[in-house]
């Protein structure tokens, strides 16, 4: 070592172990001269509760409560002092009572074994002896399966309506459709729902109808968002759904908010947020998990765990074991759960929305899950994952088909109510498509609406401006949009 580094470590060690000195004043005036160096790693440590004659009480500091007076703090610290002589080795530290130990222990960086997933169905539709779940009406069943079915068709149909250039953008939930539709029947119609955009399940299951899917994606008048958002970015104050914004994880941080907003008028309700592995990176995800714990909202967090963030895998996300274990992390109650199992995912969200209404408090659920389509239709997922996985989790682990099976079973449910079902579906899903895509779009003039009460001029002349240009050159605009 240089002498001058060597110097330099000798002078800060003195200064630190006169700083960690807590003796009285008249014994550190007598003691401190003789001082030797502090603490060190590898070392035995400090004797607490031995006189000065017996060594040194290097290495330990005190630890003030926090607090606004200052003779209450002087009485715990008093009271700290004591506990320490009298070989206590705890404090009472704001958040709960710390023992302290001589050994030195780092928290491994994981558990030796992953945190269990909870399921209810096997992979062939049978209730797995001993599990315990909701119980759902015959009524109830065929409603889920009905809108799972449903969904699953109108994806598919929309996703080729955008590869026949009728609508520019389109993702689908094809593997996710049990998140979808079983979450939402656990909830009620009160319970705000900010999503991300793989959850237009939630959003058919509370009553928005194929057409009025049909006018967001095409951005015709009827509309609700006037043509100015990306197709599935739906939106529906009638049925508690925020709008769908394309930003990751955004919308974790308002949940929280929705939700505090619910338990301070001491509503029967709760928020729910969903997202994915990849939203778990976002900055905005520790936010609203430290927020919604530290204020105890009624918040449930529904991370959709599918395996890849557009291309990026979960060995790539993160180290730890999921989303789930960080929920501790923060101090929430917290379940991985099957999230290609109806009744798994429907008996978590229900017991979850229970906790958080009655008790008070946020809960995680991370749903174990895969995305079996392209992340959207600027995607060909075949360039970063083997085509043999995608078709592996597209039929031997299909939450439709196993979800289906366990109805069938029940005597529920026939392969010519199958057909019948899809059938229906897809007509009166092409016939709202027919609908949507003849329907007038927007006036331009809503592009300046819905954001200042009054228009402000700067906007009233871009809209001018905007008008001038389409009609030197009509034909470089859309001829369907009314100047």
């Amino acid at each position: 070592m240089a002498p001058w580094l060597a110097r330099a470590s000798s002078q800060l060690a003195r200064r630190a172990a006169r700083r960690l000195l807590p003796a009285p004043s008249s014994y550190r005036n007598r003691h401190c001269a003789a001082a030797a160096g502090p603490w060190l790693l590898g070392s035995a440590p400090p004797v607490l509760g031995a006189s000065p004659a017996a060594g040194d009480r290097r290495g330990f500091c005190s630890v003030r409560r926090f607090t606004g007076e200052s003779s209450a703090a002087a009485a715990v610290e008093e009271a700290e002092n004591g506990l320490v002589a009298g070989g206590d080795q705890a404090i009472d530290f704001p958040g709960g009572k710390v023992s302290f130990v001589a050994e030195m222990n780092f928290l491994p960086e994981s558990q030796r074994e992953r945190i269990n997933c909870y399921r209810v169905l096997d992979d062939d539709g049978r209730t797995i002896s001993g599990s315990r779940f909701q119980e759902v009406s015959k009524e109830l069943a065929m409603k889920m399966y009905s809108e799972m079915v449903t969904l699953q068709v109108m994806d598919t149909i929309f996703f080729e309506a955008q590869r026949q250039g009728r609508i520019s953008f389109y993702l689908t939930s094809h593997g996710e459709e049990a998140i979808n539709i079983a979450s939402a029947a656990a909830l009620t119609i009160d319970d705000i729902v900010l999503p991300q955009y793989r959850e237009p399940g939630v959003l058919l299951w509370r009553g928005f109808t194929l057409q009025e899917f049909a006018n967001q994606c095409f951005g015709n008048k009827l509309d609700y968002g006037k043509g100015r958002q990306m197709p599935i970015h739906y939106g529906s104050n009638r049925l508690n759904y925020f709008t769908v914004s394309s930003p990751i994880a955004t919308q974790l941080p308002h949940a929280v908010g929705a939700a505090y907003s619910l338990k301070m008028d001491k509503k029967d309700a709760c928020a729910i947020t969903y997202f994915g592995d990849g939203g778990t990176s976002e900055g905005d995800f520790h936010a609203a998990l430290n927020f919604a714990a530290v204020m105890e909202a009624p918040v449930i967090f529904f991370c959709r765990n599918n395996g890849w963030a557009i291309s990026t895998p979960t060995s790539e996300q993160f180290r730890s074991d999921g989303a789930v274990i960080r929920g501790q992390a923060y101090g929430m109650r917290s379940i991985r759960v099957d999230g290609n199992d109806a009744l798994a995912v429907y008996s978590a969200v229900h017991a979850a929305r229970e906790m958080a209404i009655k008790e008070g408090r946020p809960i995680l659920v991370e749903a174990l899950t895969y995305r079996v389509g392209h992340h959207s239709t600027s995607d060909d997922s075949t360039k970063y994952r083997p085509v043999d996985e995608i078709e592996h989790w597209r039929t031997a682990r299909d939450p439709i088909s196993r979800y289906r099976k366990w109805v069938q079973g029940n005597g529920w449910w026939c392969d010519e109510d199958e057909s019948e079902l899809r059938n229906n579906v897809r007509q009166e899903l092409l016939k709202a498509i027919q609908v949507a895509e003849r329907m007038p779009k927007p006036p331009l003039a809503e592009l300046f609406t819905d954001v200042y009460d009054e228009v402000p001029s700067n906007l009233r002349e871009q809209e001018r401006l905007l008008r001038d240009t389409i009609k030197k050159h009509p034909a470089d605009y859309p001829a369907d949009v009314h100047i």
